[in-house]
């Protein structure tokens, strides 16, 4: 993989640090920014080198006005937000109209950072059907423990979902996640296992098992999306 440039935004140096360790030790240059006035800085100062951008949109009261700010000084940059950023789906699909739609959980261990970052750090090693995700907010449930409790989406693609749920399986257990993908009538039931699982009840879901017919309409639904997007 070609050495990036990455900027790590939040205010919590610990974070920092264990990014900057794992970016690192993979070659890449890794650039902490502890403020929203920080990460301008570092934008204004180099944002023409800069290949990615992993930000706690946080930071501000208003958390779509530091992407605002970063979208306005680099507009092509690909951005990462901490999933701590999001409050409620009102919060994901203001980040997806500003062209961030992937997640990474702060508390993610060091040797899963790199994994997580992957896609965005070198998008050609992937295919873009498996690897993208798109905002969705639809009804749907989880199903773990004997407990079948509702669950807010927040994106899905092919291989897994994000959601937020008040009542929290830990990292690797086995659920069951159940929805239906908008003007889709097909309820899709996928066994998955929680991937990771941050502080503010938001959890990554990897897919472990998909009817052929849900993992068609699931790719369908990303290169659909995909295209609308494009189109506007």
């Amino acid at each position: 993989m070609t050495p990036k440039t990455v900027v790590v935004a939040i205010d919590a140096p610990g974070v920092v640090d264990r990014f900057v360790v794992a970016l690192t030790g993979a070659g890449h240059r890794a650039i902490g920014a502890g403020s929203p006035q920080e990460l301008l800085d570092v934008l204004d100062s180099r944002a023409a080198g800069i290949d990615l951008v992993v930000l706690d949109a946080g930071m501000e009261a208003d958390g779509s006005r530091v992407v605002e700010k970063l979208r306005q000084r680099a507009p092509n940059v690909p951005a990462v937000a901490f999933s701590r950023s999001i409050r409620d789906a009102r919060d994901v699909r203001t980040l997806a109209d500003l062209g961030v739609e992937s997640y990474v959980d702060e508390h993610i261990a060091v040797d899963r950072i790199l994994p997580a970052l992957a896609p965005m750090l070198s998008p050609g090693s992937f295919d873009r059907r498996t690897s993208a995700r798109r905002t969705v907010d639809v009804p749907a449930a989880l199903a773990f423990d004997d407990a079948i409790v509702p669950v807010t989406t927040l994106n899905v693609g092919p291989c897994g979902m994000a959601i937020r749920t008040m009542t929290s399986p830990a990292a690797g257990a086995d659920v069951t996640v159940r929805f239906r993908l908008p003007r889709s009538p097909r309820m899709m039931e996928v066994a998955a296992r929680v991937v990771w699982n941050d502080r503010q009840s938001v959890l990554g879901l990897q897919f472990e098992n998909v009817d052929s017919l849900d993992q068609a309409a699931l790719e369908e639904f990303v290169d659909r999306n995909a295209s609308d997007a494009g189109a506007g």
